[in-house]
């Protein structure tokens, strides 16, 4: 395996280290703590298909850096796509307004740093495959889709891939680099029955190559999958309301965790008091079967990396073990305040912004039952099957909206349902989780997370779980 080496910073900046050096001491001149340098250049492609013709394609390149200077609790920015030394500087001078003490820190030289693993080796970058081979995926989910019953009358598909280059350098002397794969394909299916009309989604992907769509997951599976899912929700019923038991299904629940608990576990929201956990670290938050966990490492997610936005190597960090709060999200300004150890969770969508704690494959870990058990242990209640999105505050009140589930009878999975909410509070519900299956499973790679304006890639997970009683909004 091939390690990624500095040769990216050469080959894609072509900037002297003397010069980004020099950069670090004007970004520094004025004072302040810390400065440091992102530098990207990403590729991106794009194709749409839809009404049975390609419709869309696109293709573009980005270039640019930006610089952070960190000052106690401040922090000043500035960002260029001009690689002119007075761009940068002025750049730079930007970044260091936040400081006025005058009192120079000087930087430390840089220093190249390499590292032995790779989450996401693939066969050859998704942007050097031809776009008559993306274009062949596309029309097979398409016509997958498009073809599975006569009642689907809408097919939308969408083929998406990136590689992002980026080296970080900053005033401690840390030069290091990386280039990240990122591919994705999705389908969006629209059934219709006489009056009714309901869409069913389904994709995937992740930091893989092309081989991904024939060796794990195929664009015919992709299609079909997507055409079920709206041909079930043609049948399915309007929820019961009440509280009730809900068991979430394995995978596509981890949103749930994702937005409910793994936001108000960055660290930045409880350094400034805002999130609900804020005094809870040791403290029992939830069920003490309850396991959270978020993980950069796993290979090829599209929540992964090989370092993060800032340069750190990321860490699996245990967030809640046993149901007690161990653990935060942090990057480099939250760890410095908060005195605390870094996990390399410091991301940025790109070199516009500034880098932020946040999550990247966020997941409640198996439990002990079989998902059999869990199902036949709830007489009445209410089976969560696929998320659509959700608003969760502060203070840990979260509605979210239900794609499509199912009623659970007397240990069993009747009629299909749509249009449910879910409603509660996160230390709650965690609290009342009875059962945790033995199935963890992860949903599909096709997330994104967005926070302060900025979105990045995002996966999360979970096994099955029951729920001894939440809130399910829906008919009466």
């Amino acid at each position: 395996m091939k390690k990624p080496s500095s040769l990216l910073f050469e080959d894609h900046f072509n900037i002297p280290l003397d010069y980004l050096q020099k950069i670090l001491n004007i970004s520094l001149s004025r004072g302040g703590d810390f400065s440091e340098i992102f530098l990207e250049y990403k590729l991106y492609n794009f194709i749409n298909m839809e009404e049975d013709i390609i419709k869309e394609t696109a293709e573009s390149i980005s270039l640019g850096l930006g610089i952070r200077v960190l000052s106690g609790e401040k922090t000043g920015y500035g960002y260029t796509n001009n690689f002119s030394f007075e761009k940068i500087k002025k750049a730079a001078l930007t970044a260091s307004s936040i400081s006025s003490s005058h009192e120079r820190k000087k930087t430390s030289l840089l220093n190249s740093v390499q590292f032995s693993h790779n989450f996401y080796p693939v066969l050859k970058s998704p942007h050097k495959e031809s776009m008559e081979k993306k274009i062949s995926l596309v029309k097979k989910a398409y016509l997958s889709a498009r073809n599975f019953d006569p009642k689907i009358k809408k097919v939308k598909v969408s083929f998406l891939d990136q590689t992002q280059h980026l080296t970080i350098v900053n005033s401690e002397g840390l030069l290091i680099s990386d280039a990240r794969p990122l591919v994705r394909l999705d389908c969006l299916a629209v059934a219709e029955k006489e009056e009714k009309r309901e869409a069913g989604f389904s994709g995937g992907g992740g930091r893989v190559g092309i081989e991904y769509f024939s060796n794990t997951l195929t664009p015919e599976e992709i299609g079909q999958d997507a055409a079920k899912e709206a041909l079930n929700l043609l049948e399915a019923v309007l929820p019961p309301a009440g509280e009730m038991p809900v068991v979430l299904a394995p995978g596509h629940s981890g949103v749930l965790v994702h937005e409910a608990v793994g936001h108000l576990l960055e660290a930045d929201f409880n350094r400034k008091k805002t999130s609900i956990f804020w005094n809870k670290m040791g403290k029992k938050v939830a069920n003490c079967q309850v396991f959270i966990f978020d993980d950069p490492t796993i290979p090829h997610f599209r929540g992964s990396y090989n370092i993060d936005d800032e340069g750190t190597i990321p860490k699996k960090t245990l967030l809640i073990k046993k149901g007690k709060m161990t653990g935060l999200l942090q990057d480099r300004l939250s760890a410095k305040l908060m005195n605390k150890p870094l996990t390399g969770h410091g991301r940025r969508q790109d070199y516009t912004c500034m880098p932020i704690p946040r999550m990247s494959n966020t997941y409640i870990d198996r439990g002990e039952y079989a998902p059999e058990e869990i199902i036949k242990s709830v007489k009445k209640g209410f089976y969560a099957h696929k998320f659509q999105g959700g608003q969760v505050e502060d203070s840990g009140k979260f509605t979210f909206s239900i794609s499509s589930g199912y009623l659970l009878e007397n240990g069993r999975l009747t009629a299909p349902v749509k249009q449910a909410t879910l409603i509660g509070t996160n230390i709650n519900i965690l609290n009342n989780i009875k059962m945790i299956g033995s199935d963890l499973k992860f949903g599909p790679q096709t997330g994104t997370c967005g926070k302060e304006g900025q979105q990045v890639p995002v996966t999360d997970g979970c096994p099955t779980i029951k729920i001894a009683k939440m809130t399910v909004g829906g008919q009466k």
